[in-house]
């Protein structure tokens, strides 16, 4: 059989930009957006930069989504799904095992606070937090209490897209248009500091109160039919709410007492984002379930897990019960060599170390900003922040609907993308920009970072 004679099209030719207008369905993409014009096209990246068809380098102040840990480029990586994809390319872990993924689950148990030892990988975050929600289900009527099937989250959180996870997803917007989604997901308030002024400056007071609507709740729904609790660490929607003090050793107590599961929702949190391997590392809770993804193999190759404590999975170890859930995908080789080799980069270059060596300059550079008339608040962890923007510093009032949409999309999207800086501008609480580079960055894209927004948010204040 002879091929045809096929050369492929070079990125940024015209031929490439038309079948991204034509053909390519992008994600959370509107597409009336790129009517007449130029779909923006990154072709290759190096170090903390990506760089688009025409040439322009941009400084990756998102790190992809919240992927990127080690930064572009890594020619490792792609040597070790090389070498993987030429021994065992693929085979399931449906019945059967290969040695990547038993390397990797061990390594991962290792590496998790307490007794969370059993690995069930998945490939991307939302299937993880999916797989949460359906162990929880299961297990409790293993143990002879088959009511406890809801769930409770928190207001403005994003857990994922499928059906189960996009219910414990907290963002009204996202959900209208594929109701009914899966029914038990009860909502809370999240851990909004700055929007709750009636606390003062006590933020211990004020997590207390944010934890205590949890076993509020509880009661409210009857703890014999709550499963479990899935949060953040730092919640990413919104615009990175960090955990006020001894908010997680409250919720802990919550849960033992009601017998509910702590499921930390960690594929953005977990992997050196905060400056730890885990975010219950970081302050100081063990969960019962860490969902991830993400950052475990710097986005080289897709990957996701549910690691459970070993008491979930005593059901399971012994006669005929099994956990009927699976990805054809899951573990999947050349992903799971990825993240080993991922993860020798971070011990080998004290990721984390460097990570919590410069948060603290990292949180000053962009602190300088407040100096701004539209910043309204600086807030994250690690290398995980949020700029809120307001009308008016004083009062903290936000902007309405069309303002933010004037703001957001008409303006600073595209004006800080043009200025070099990929980050982004969200609105699925009150506007705010994220950033959350790759964990290689130091003071130098920090202050470029910070120069930019500087200038484009100056450019912001004065249109409005």
């Amino acid at each position: 059989m002879t091929l045809p004679d096929v050369t492929p099209e070079p990125p940024g030719t015209p031929a490439v930009l038309r079948a991204a207008q034509d053909n390519l369905w992008m994600h959370f993409t509107r597409h009336s957006s790129y009517a007449g014009g130029e779909v923006p096209m990154i072709a290759r990246g190096e170090g903390a930069y990506v760089y688009d068809v025409h040439g322009k380098r941009y400084l990756d102040g998102l790190a992809g989504l919240f992927v990127v840990q080690v930064g572009h480029g890594r020619a490792e990586l792609a040597e070790a799904a090389y070498k993987q994809a030429q021994e065992l390319a693929f085979f399931p872990l449906w019945s059967y095992a290969h040695p990547k993924a038993a390397e990797l689950a061990h390594r991962l148990a290792e590496m998790t606070p307490g007794d969370l030892n059993r690995v069930f990988f998945t490939t991307g975050g939302g299937e993880a937090v999916e797989s949460a929600w359906k162990l929880a289900k299961q297990y409790f009527k293993a143990v002879g209490k088959p009511l406890k099937t809801k769930v409770i989250s928190r207001a403005i959180a994003y857990h994922g897209t499928p059906q189960g996870a996009l219910s414990i997803t907290g963002i009204p917007a996202l959900k209208a248009v594929f109701e009914p989604l899966v029914p038990g997901a009860i909502k809370v308030p999240n851990t909004n500091f700055y929007r709750a002024p009636e606390y003062g400056h006590d933020e211990e007071a004020f997590g207390r109160w944010a934890a205590d609507q949890v076993a509020a709740a509880i009661e409210m729904e009857g703890p014999e039919t709550v499963a479990a609790v899935f949060v953040e660490p730092v919640q990413n929607a919104g615009g990175c709410f960090p955990p006020p003090p001894g908010y997680f050793q409250r919720l802990r107590e919550i849960c033992d007492r009601y017998d509910v599961l702590l499921v930390s929702d960690e594929v953005i949190c977990a992997f050196g984002r905060l400056g730890t391997w885990f975010g219950g590392q970081k302050f100081d809770y063990v969960p019962d379930i860490i969902t991830c993804a993400k950052g475990l193999t710097s986005g080289y190759s897709p990957i996701g897990a549910m690691i459970v404590h070993d008491r979930l999975f005593e059901p399971f170890r012994s006669g005929t019960e099994m956990f009927a859930h699976g990805y054809t995908f899951g573990g999947h080789p050349v992903s799971a060599a990825v993240a080993l080799a991922n993860l020798d980069i971070f011990e080998r270059e004290d990721l984390l170390g460097h990570v919590q060596r410069n948060e603290p300059v990292f949180r000053a550079t962009l602190e300088r900003l407040l100096d701004l008339p539209i910043v309204g608040d600086v807030r994250g962890s690690g290398y995980f922040y949020g700029i809120e923007l307001v009308k008016d510093k004083t009062t903290k009032e936000t902007f309405d609907e069309a303002e933010s949409e004037r703001l957001l999309r008409g303006f600073l999207s595209k004006a800080l993308y043009d200025a070099g800086l990929y980050c982004r501008a969200d609105d699925r609480g009150d506007p705010v920009v994220q950033l959350a580079p790759p964990l290689i960055c130091g003071p130098k894209e920090f202050d470029e970072m910070e120069s930019i927004l500087r200038a484009v948010l100056t450019e912001a204040a004065n249109l409005l």
